[in-house]
C-alpha cells in the first residue's frame, strides 16, 4: 500500500505549462497551473501501513515537496503556504522492490472461472491515469464469456458536458451571452467544471433571483440542487472538494452554511415517500 500525496500552494509562476522536477533521489515532482490561483505540486512515494481512509499528508511529504520546489525554482514557499493537501492509497504489486518508489506501477489482471459459475475479474495495481485501457483490457479478458460485446469506444467517448466544439473561452461568452447576470468569473467556472451541463444546472433561470440563495459570491443554491440531484452530493466535503474545488474560496462561515444546506435536503429527501423520493 503505497500512499501518494499531493498539496496546493498560491501560484509559483505565472507560465502557462506545467513543470516536471527531477530530483537527486531520482524521483519526480510535478508543478501545474491550477484553477489560475494556486499550483499543484505532487506526488510523494511512501509506504501506507494504517488504514487507507486515515490516509494525509505529513510533515516529511510538505518538507521533501517545498525542499524540491525550492531547488528548482527562484519563487521559494515553505511549509506556511500550504493551503490544501489531499493524498490517496493505492495497491501495487509487490515485485520485491527496494523502495516504494521503484515498484512498478502496471497493472496486473486474472480470470476465474469454475465450470458454470460467473467468471471473476481481479485487478491488481493500476494507476488513475491508465484507469481507462485497463478498464478495456478487464473488459478483453472477460469478453469469450459474453458474445454480444461491442468494440472498445471510451476512446472517442465525449464525457457528459463536453460536447461543444467551440473552446472553453467561446462556450463561457456564451453562457455569460445568455445568463447576462452572471459574473464573468462565475461563468467561467461553471464551463470549466459543467461544460455544456451548465445549461442543465441554469434550466428555469431567467434572472439572478431564480437562482435561489446566494452561498458566497458566485456560489449558489441552483449549483448546489444540480450537484444534489445529479452529482450524488450528500456531504457538504462531495460539493466543495471532490465534484468543485469551492473550498479553496470560501471562509469557513459560507462552508458551514453550504454544509447545513445539503444537510437539509438530505433529510428531507430521506423523509419522503420513496416513490417521491426517486
Amino acid at each position: 500500500m503505497i500512499k501518494g500525496s499531493h498539496m496546493v500552494v498560491p501560484r509559483i509562476h505565472q507560465d502557462p505549462q506545467a513543470y516536471i522536477l527531477q530530483n537527486n533521489d531520482g524521483r519526480i515532482v510535478f508543478v501545474i497551473p491550477y484553477l489560475d490561483k494556486f499550483s499543484l505540486i505532487g506526488t510523494t512515494d511512501v509506504e501506507h501501513k494504517a488504514d487507507p481512509r486515515d490516509a494525509k499528508i505529513d510533515d516529511a511529504e510538505v518538507d521533501y515537496l517545498v525542499d524540491v520546489v525550492n531547488q528548482h525554482f527562484t519563487h521559494q514557499i515553505k511549509r506556511e503556504d500550504v493551503v490544501w493537501s489531499y493524498s490517496g492509497v493505492r495497491p501495487l504489486c509487490d515485485d520485491e522492490s527496494d523502495s516504494p518508489q521503484a515498484m512498478t506501477r502496471d497493472y496486473t489482471i486474472e480470470l476465474e472461472q469454475q465450470g458454470s459459475q460467473a467468471p471473476l475479474v481481479s485487478i491488481f495495481g493500476g494507476k488513475l491515469t491508465t484507469y481507462r485501457k485497463l478498464a478495456e483490457s478487464a473488459m478483453r479478458k472477460l469478453e469469450p464469456f459474453f458474445d454480444k460485446m461491442g468494440q472498445p469506444w471510451t476512446a472517442n467517448g465525449i464525457l457528459p458536458g463536453g460536447d461543444f466544439s467551440c473552446g472553453r473561452d467561446d462556450l463561457a461568452a456564451s453562457i455569460k451571452q445568455r445568463y447576462p447576470w452572471l459574473s464573468n468569473e462565475t461563468a467561467q467556472r461553471f464551463v470549466d467544471t459543467y461544460g455544456t451541463c451548465t445549461h442543465q444546472l441554469m434550466k428555469g433561470c431567467t434572472s439572478e433571483v431564480d437562482m435561489g440563495r446566494q452561498f458566497a459570491d458566485g456560489v449558489y443554491q441552483a449549483e448546489l440542487n444540480y450537484l444534489i440531484q445529479h452529482e450524488f452530493v450528500q456531504h457538504v466535503e462531495d460539493a466543495l472538494w471532490r465534484r468543485t474545488k469551492l473550498g479553496l474560496y470560501l471562509t469557513a462561515e459560507q462552508s458551514d452554511a453550504i454544509g447545513q444546506y445539503i444537510e437539509q435536503q438530505r433529510v428531507s429527501v430521506q423523509s419522503l415517500p420513496l416513490s417521491e423520493a426517486s
